[in-house]
């Protein structure tokens, strides 16, 4: 497995480009299963999930070619020849269970494996579930396997009221719902960017959509959808991180493509903790405001609230912050496993359940620490840049999931950082 080293370097300085976002364009690929007309997409990210949802569409007869280096994905579903999701592709990523809602949309039928992804809790199917069994689909599950059989004549519209929030069930009835037989009305919907995005993408493929972004969703069926070419929406949570590396080590970066109003309530945390966040032409500019940062509460909730994807990074910058700062999960339980490996550089942290207390320390020390999910790996190596002496962040494959070209991106604003390969005695 690769390591990164992470050496102290002070103040960081320049510009980083923001990829578009892995949750959205992992979203928006299943949508070329709605059509037999062309899908691309524009402004993709370049990471190890985008690939693995490329093998599962592939492995159902699509074609996904990867064009500009990655940057655009062109997409085709005229021929599925495969209407099975199998184990071994979907354990590699929750996503995978996206492309249930469109084959049964378009063909009447799915089998799908139940996923897999980070360890970071249970993360239940049950919702997206719920809601395809609203628009008259027939589930079992046997064999670790999802088998799902839409009524004859196709999906029809319902009313489907989410008990919680989910991002993911949304977005699975929202594509599901494009193609049923009448209205379908989406309550306690997700408002995520990632679902408004979806929405756009839909609509220009010609479904009829409203409300996308509040908590009510409208979608009145059509017959079929056509093709189109849709730019993906910026990372948010990319943006987020990298907002935090001069908020952890001081200096000044300009994040481009940023924008307020993708992270609102995280960068209200900033501000409360002493860093500045102002929009440009081509982004956000972040710096600390004066001196040391302080500490601020955090608590996760869905958009627009404070991101769960966000907590293990900003627990990084609460490290060195001046105070005592209590985090709270309320999105996922388990998602305090970086709390160990922070403390192993100095941090001073208490995790009782669902809740984490961090008191502020001076400074952190460069430790061998080890990753232990996706955010988790960032906010090791976010603690890295901070610390004095050298951080050896382990495990680093997670990193490829979320983040492309992580130590390009760090090094070119002035961070001492590499990435080395772990040599095999038989090579």
């Amino acid at each position: 497995m690769d390591q990164i080293i992470v050496r102290g370097n002070g103040p960081l300085h320049g510009e980083i480009p923001i990829a578009g976002a892995k949750n959205a364009c992992l979203t928006l690929m299943p949508a070329t299963l709605l059509t037999d007309q062309p899908l691309t997409l524009t402004n993709a990210p370049r990471l190890s999930d985008i690939r693995t949802m490329t093998d599962l569409l592939r492995s159902l007869g699509a074609e996904v070619a990867s064009l500009q280096d990655g940057q655009v994905l062109a997409l085709s579903s005229h021929d599925l020849n495969n209407h099975t999701a199998d184990y071994d592709i979907v354990r590699k990523m929750r996503a995978s269970i996206l492309v249930l809602g469109p084959m049964l949309a378009r063909d009447g039928h799915a089998i799908v494996s139940l996923p897999g992804g980070c360890a970071i809790g249970a993360r239940p199917v049950d919702l997206h579930l719920r809601a395809l069994e609203a628009m008259g689909v027939e589930l079992d599950l046997r064999d670790g396997y999802v088998h799902a059989k839409a009524p004859a004549g196709g999906l029809k519209g319902a009313v489907i009221d989410f008990p919680l929030v989910s991002v993911g069930a949304t977005e699975n009835a929202l594509m599901a719902a494009t193609l049923a037989r009448g209205t379908t009305i989406i309550k306690n919907a997700a408002r995520e960017p990632e679902i408004v995005d979806l929405a756009q993408c839909l609509r220009r493929m010609g479904a009829h959509i409203e409300g996308e972004g509040t908590s009510t969703i409208t979608i009145e069926g059509v017959r079929s959808l056509g093709g189109a070419t849709h730019p993906v929406v910026t990372d948010r949570i990319e943006l987020g991180t990298y907002m935090l590396a001069p908020a952890i080590c001081g200096g000044e970066v300009e994040c481009l493509g940023g924008r307020i109003d993708l992270l609102a309530a995280f960068c209200e945390k900033l501000d409360a903790a002493g860093v500045s966040v102002t929009e440009t032409d081509r982004g956000l500019k972040v710096s600390r405001k004066n001196g040391r940062v302080r500490a601020v509460d955090v608590v996760t909730e869905p958009f627009p609230g404070f991101p769960t994807d966000l907590q293990a990074q900003m627990m990084a910058l609460l490290c060195t912050a001046e105070g005592t700062s209590v985090l709270e999960e309320k999105i996922f339980e388990n998602r305090f496993m970086h709390a160990p490996e922070l403390t192993r550089m100095g941090a001073r942290i208490e995790v009782h359940g669902g809740h984490a207390t961090v008191h502020g320390v001076g400074k952190l020390r460069g430790a061998p620490v080890m990753a232990t999910d996706l955010r988790a790996s960032v906010s090791l190596i976010l603690a890295g840049l901070a610390a004095e002496g050298e951080t050896i962040v382990s495990r680093v494959y997670h990193l490829d999931r979320g983040y492309e070209k992580v130590v390009r991106k760090l090094r070119g604003i002035g961070a001492d950082i590499e990435r080395i390969k772990e040599e095999h005695p038989d090579e």
